[in-house]
């Protein structure tokens, strides 16, 4: 059974200033989710899903989807902010503009996963290892597997020089995940090379040598049982919260904490690349260019 990709792509882009999932930066046009596509495709998997808004369909299929599509087995689905609420719960929530996070994603797109998945951020850059080692672990499991898996990252190869970052700071044990903590404002030290963490108002040294979780993970469709149980809890405390996100990381780290299952931790050693800020995609796009020089990637991606 080949496993199924399933791509985030319906966040706002709000410190980007733009739809940075669908900015082109190959050669011919290409953006940041074609190469995951494509790495996907060569390592064994058997279909790619995206979450997208709405209002952004138009431009998504002009600008990807058409042209993935007619190379590899594609499909997409809405993450809209009354998606999974009764007509009570969408009362609570009128003041909502944006749809309720990572997690609200992945249960938006569950009738199209069938099989084993994997998850990733549309405007990362993971590396074909990463795909080939999460295909061939996703490609091992059955449906009702409670093994999960996780690519994690080393902090260090994942900063940016353009501002701060978001990461899922790790522990493990024995090769299998313990817990995650969202570090979201993670950033160089006065624009020198210390890595600092500004956790909740505390100042806190980083090392650049921590395993960290750029949500690239693995599940068989078991996983949607705690991701219920946990969006369930999520409703109840936060939707009278406009700014509220039911976070996938955290979502994850529950499966663990309630015993409902373990989820193994692969290390890749690539550099993370992505579009988190406008001065990002020169970066982007040098480094794409750089692949295909070196022949990592063809000069024209799809034969389509």
């Amino acid at each position: 059974m080949k496993p199924t990709l399933l791509v985030l792509a319906a966040g706002m882009g709000s410190r980007y200033g733009g739809v940075k999932q669908i900015d082109s930066v190959g050669k011919n046009g290409e953006c940041l989710l074609d190469f995951s596509a494509y790495d996907a495709m060569k390592s064994g998997f058997g279909k790619v899903v995206y979450i997208i808004r709405k209002d952004i369909e138009k431009d998504f299929r002009e600008r990807l989807f058409d042209r993935v599509a007619k190379n590899f087995n594609a499909e997409y689905v809405f993450q809209t902010p009354d998606a999974l609420l009764t007509e009570e719960e969408k009362k609570l929530s009128a003041e909502r503009t944006k749809p309720w996070g990572t997690i609200h994603a992945v249960l938006c797109a569950k009738q199209a996963l069938n099989e084993p998945f994997a998850v990733i951020n549309a405007d990362d850059y993971y590396g074909r290892s990463a795909f080939e080692t999460m295909g061939k672990y996703l490609s091992s499991i059955e449906n009702t597997s409670t093994d999960h898996a996780m690519i994690g990252y080393i902090l260090g190869n994942t900063m940016s020089r353009n501002g701060s970052v978001s990461r899922g700071v790790c522990k493990t044990e024995d090769g299998f995940l313990k817990s995650i903590v969202e570090n979201t404002k993670i950033s160089y030290k006065d624009g020198g090379n210390d890595i600092i963490s500004d956790l909740e108002g505390k100042i806190i040294p980083m090392t650049g040598k921590e395993t960290v979780s750029m949500n690239f993970f693995g599940f068989s469709p078991k996983a949607f049982e705690g991701f219920e149980e946990y969006w369930a809890n999520f409703k109840k405390t936060s939707l009278t919260q406009p700014k509220a996100e039911a976070l996938l990381p955290v979502a994850a780290s529950d499966i663990i904490k309630n015993g409902q299952g373990r989820i193994k931790v692969f290390t890749s050693e690539e550099n993370w690349f992505g579009m988190t800020y406008p001065e990002d995609k020169q970066v982007v796009k040098d480094e794409i260019a750089n692949k295909i020089n070196s022949g990592y990637y063809p000069e024209k991606l799809w034969d389509k």
